[in-house]
């Protein structure tokens, strides 16, 4: 069941990406994507951008990013740590 936006705890969560090395930088990587796109004119409602090399992977904007559904975008096999399989 989703959590409803009145009940996140929005600091608690703040705190949380602050203690993870790197989830700020790759959070700016996954922006600066979506930023570009944007001044493209690309329409992407309803999808998601796709690094070609994931993030969690040591990916950049550099690598190429694509729109994808995102069914497709997060429906690959992970490790027990959340990471994509390579």
């Amino acid at each position: 069941m989703p959590i409803k936006p009145e009940n996140r705890d929005y600091k608690h969560e703040t705190k949380l990406e602050k203690k993870r090395p790197g989830a700020h930088e790759a959070r700016m990587e996954r922006q600066r994507a979506r930023r570009e796109l944007d001044k493209k004119g690309v329409d992407r409602k309803g999808k998601h951008v796709a690094h070609k090399k994931a993030l969690a992977n040591g990916g950049t904007n550099a690598d190429g990013y694509t729109l994808q559904s995102p069914k497709k975008n997060m429906s690959f096999p992970r490790k027990s740590n959340h990471k994509p399989v390579k």
